[in-house]
C-alpha cells in the first residue's frame, strides 16, 4: 500500500529539512541546483515539470514520479498533457516503464480528486 499524497509530501518535507539542516555543503548547493534548474526561464515552470516527469518515469523514479507530478498539477498542467509526457517515456524508457505508468496513474488520479 502507497503512502497518500498529504502523507507523501509530509514526508518529503521532513526529511528535505533533515537533510538541509545536516549542515553538509554539498547536499545544499546540490538541492539549490535542482531548484534552479526548475525555475521559470525560456522554458516555462509547467514544460521543465512535465520534462521532470518524463526523466523521472524513464529512470523508474516512483518518489520523482509523485512529486512531478505533484507539480505539473500544481503548475496547471492538463490531464491531457500529462498523458502525452508520460507517453513519451513509455517510448523512450519502452515496456519497464509500464509498472511506473500503473503507478503515476494511481497518482494522478489522486492528485486531480484533490485539486
Amino acid at each position: 500500500m502507497r503512502k497518500r499524497a498529504a502523507e507523501t509530501r509530509r514526508y518529503r518535507l521532513e526529511m528535505n529539512e533533515k537533510i538541509l539542516g545536516a549542515g553538509f555543503q554539498g547536499f545544499n548547493r546540490f538541492f539549490a541546483l535542482d531548484a534552479a534548474a526548475y525555475a521559470e526561464g525560456a522554458l516555462p515552470v509547467k514544460m521543465k515539470e512535465l520534462m521532470g516527469l518524463v526523466g523521472s518515469m524513464v529512470l523508474r523514479c516512483n518518489d520523482c514520479i509523485f512529486y512531478h507530478l505533484d507539480r505539473c498539477v500544481t503548475e496547471g498542467c492538463t490531464r491531457e498533457e500529462i498523458l502525452e509526457a508520460m507517453n513519451i517515456a513509455l517510448v523512450i524508457g519502452g515496456s519497464i516503464v509500464i509498472p511506473h505508468l500503473r503507478y503515476a496513474f494511481e497518482v494522478l488520479d489522486e492528485l486531480t480528486k484533490e485539486s
